[in-house]
């Protein structure tokens, strides 16, 4: 007699990603194993409501980028769905889009732990945190000890201290500075010098 079919455990992890660094692609592997999570969906957003100031880099240029960080991971999968959508991108739209693509699957939200501790003053919280559970990943020595908790929300901690930090990358590049050794693929590095973004 046939075992029921589980169910895929699929990740979004969305983000400015400008650029998409060794910290993002640390944070989404620790993820995979701790939850043998079966893809993560890496998504691009056109403007972010938590953010005030625009993308350095064009929208081109950031799915690019996150396309040649993630070509080596079976299990990484970027999709550029919010930037069809009228601006500004929110979380539950793209939950509810995404449980309609994967109809079967368990979906999780990946996001850092600064995110988590604003969640409830994001678009409709609680209908969000009904369509998905949360992944929250830690960069600064705070883990679930310290996070606030909310009702009914289902949520996973995993660790995550690679240093990179998107605007430093930008930061020193304004100044014509590299990022640290480490904190980008090669193949988004030698982008970057190519297109001369930041500068």
């Amino acid at each position: 007699m046939p075992s029921p079919e589980k169910r895929e455990k699929i990740a979004l992890f969305g983000g400015t990603f400008d650029p998409v660094h060794a910290g993002h692609m640390e944070v989404a592997d620790q993820a995979v194993t701790a939850l043998a999570l079966s893809r993560v969906v890496f998504l691009p957003c056109r403007q972010s409501p938590h953010k005030v100031q625009r993308a350095g880099a064009s929208e081109a240029d950031r799915l690019a980028m996150l396309r040649l960080a993630t070509q080596d991971q079976p299990w990484a999968v970027v999709d550029d769905w919010e930037y069809h959508q009228p601006v500004p991108s929110y979380s539950w739209r793209t939950a509810e889009a995404f449980q309609v693509k994967y109809p079967r699957a368990r979906l999780s939200w990946l996001m850092g732990w600064d995110q988590w501790a604003v969640l409830p003053s994001w678009s409709r919280f609680d209908y969000l945190a009904e369509l998905v559970s949360f992944i929250v990943h830690d960069r600064d020595g705070r883990g679930a000890e310290d996070a606030p908790s909310y009702p009914g929300v289902r949520v996973t901690f995993v660790s995550g201290h690679h240093p990179a930090s998107s605007s430093r990358i930008r930061d020193l590049r304004a100044t014509g500075q590299e990022a640290p050794a480490g904190w980008l693929a090669p193949s988004v590095q030698r982008y970057l010098e190519r297109e001369a973004l930041y500068r």
